[in-house]
């Protein structure tokens, strides 16, 4: 999904700069609120950070001038939102971008637009259609998976936009089936993996989970005899 740097012509880097800038600034403030009203979330936000660093510096080729890989970025949605996971892929994107040689600076926009902001998106309208009527564990898969696949949409259309060529249909037809031999299984296994680590961090810490309101306890056995700091 990381696009390279220079890549993508200057124009569209300039555009979706300013579209990826607008939604991080609000997912500042964002993070600042839940920082001030909700500090022992912090280690979470952490977690959400370093999940979605690890995943989705696993990379494989895949279109020219990009590749395919997990994003870890469905488990961020859920917890706080999308604006706030817009603010974790930027520090993500930044860090391998420099470090790692895994996209790029000017193409740092593009690619905070697809895995930091239209994934988590969808992930977090997904939980918000699905919350309360299943267990959260089976909607947090769904979710990962979901914010995946849009994640390479996007990213699919924004090759398209920059290098139409004389059929931009055919074209984009052409990077989804691309993206598709290898994003399908690795979202599915994306799932699974958020799956166990939601359940491992509600086993844990449920407290957190109930107060930031993505759980309720009927999802805690004897929560009421459990201490705040976290479960027995």
């Amino acid at each position: 999904m990381h696009i390279m740097e220079g890549f993508l012509p200057p124009m569209w880097c300039g555009i979706w700069f300013v579209i990826s800038g607008t939604v991080v600034a609000y997912g500042i403030m964002q993070l600042n609120k839940i920082f001030k009203e909700n500090p022992e979330a912090k280690p979470l936000i952490a977690v959400a950070g370093a999940f979605m660093f690890i995943l989705s510096s696993l990379k494989m080729p895949s279109v020219t001038g990009s590749c395919s890989h997990p994003c870890g970025n469905g488990f961020g949605a859920v917890l706080f939102g999308p604006a706030v996971t817009s603010v974790l892929a930027t520090i993500v994107l930044i860090f391998q971008a420099t470090l790692l040689a895994h996209g790029g600076i000017t193409t740092l926009g593009a690619n905070i637009f697809s895995m930091g902001i239209m994934g988590p998106f969808a992930g977090w309208l997904v939980w918000k259609a699905l919350k309360g009527k299943m267990n959260s564990t089976w909607v947090v898969m769904i979710v990962a998976i979901i914010a995946d696949w849009v994640t390479y949409i996007t990213t699919a259309v924004q090759l398209t936009l920059a290098f139409p060529g004389s059929d931009p249909i055919h074209t984009l037809t052409v990077f989804l089936g691309i993206y598709a031999v290898t994003q399908v299984p690795l979202a599915i296994a994306e799932g699974l993996l958020t799956a166990l680590l939601w359940d491992k961090i509600k086993e844990l810490r449920p407290d957190i989970l109930l107060k930031l309101g993505v759980i309720d306890e009927s999802e805690v056995p004897n929560y009421s005899a459990v201490p705040s700091g976290g479960a027995e």
